[in-house]
C-alpha cells in the first residue's frame, strides 16, 4: 500500500505543473477628448456657401405679387443644443446695371424668407418674414444630431420703384451651441 500512495504521490507532483495556465495582463486607458462641433453646410454643395439663387422678374404680375425661389436645403450637425439665424451681410442690395448713380434697394424691405421642411427644432416664424440686415434667430433649442436638415425658399417683391439691373444680396445663416 505504501508503494501505492508513493506512487499516486509521484503521479499527482509530475501532473500539476504540467496542467498549470501561465498569464500576464497588461491594462491602458484609452481616452476620448471630445470638444465641442457644429458645422451649418447647403446639401446641394456640401459647403458653407449654398448655389446662387436666381430669382426672375419677367412680367408686371412678378414685380407686383413678388417671385419666390425653390427651396434651400441647409444641414446643420452639433454635438449639443443650437439655435439658427438668419441675416443680411448689408443693409442694402448691390446693384449691376446701367443707371448712375446705383439706385438703392433695402434688403430688408424687398426679400422674405420661408423656412419649412425643419427638422432641427422650434421655428420663430411661420410664415413669409423679411430677411433682416441685423441677426434674427430662426430656429430655437435644435437637437444635436449629424442630418438636421431644414429648407429655406425666398420671396422677393420689389414693386415698380426700381430701375432694371441685378440687385445682389449676401444672406448669412449661423448656427450657435447653446
Amino acid at each position: 500500500m505504501k508503494r501505492f500512495l508513493n506512487g499516486l504521490s509521484l503521479l499527482l507532483s509530475i501532473s500539476l505543473p504540467c496542467s498549470a495556465q501561465l498569464n500576464s495582463q497588461a491594462n491602458q486607458n484609452a481616452n476620448l477628448n471630445l470638444s465641442n462641433a457644429i458645422a451649418v453646410t447647403f446639401v446641394p454643395t456640401g459647403t458653407s456657401t449654398g448655389n446662387t439663387v436666381n430669382l426672375d422678374f419677367n412680367t408686371t404680375n412678378d414685380y407686383v405679387n413678388g417671385v419666390s425661389s425653390s427651396p434651400q436645403q441647409l444641414k446643420v450637425q452639433s454635438n449639443k443644443h443650437y439655435n439658427v439665424s438668419i441675416s443680411s451681410s448689408s443693409l442694402n442690395f448691390t446693384y449691376q446695371g446701367l443707371i448712375s448713380p446705383a439706385p438703392t434697394m433695402q434688403i430688408s424691405n424687398v426679400l422674405k424668407f420661408l423656412v419649412s421642411n425643419n427638422s432641427t427644432g422650434s421655428l420663430s416664424y411661420s410664415s413669409y418674414t423679411y430677411v433682416p440686415y441685423g441677426t434674427a434667430t430662426i430656429i430655437n433649442w435644435c437637437s444635436p444630431g449629424g442630418n438636421n436638415t431644414f429648407d429655406v425658399t425666398y420671396l422677393a417683391i420689389p414693386g415698380y420703384s426700381y430701375p432694371a439691373g441685378r440687385y445682389t444680396a449676401n444672406i448669412i445663416y449661423t448656427a450657435t451651441q447653446q
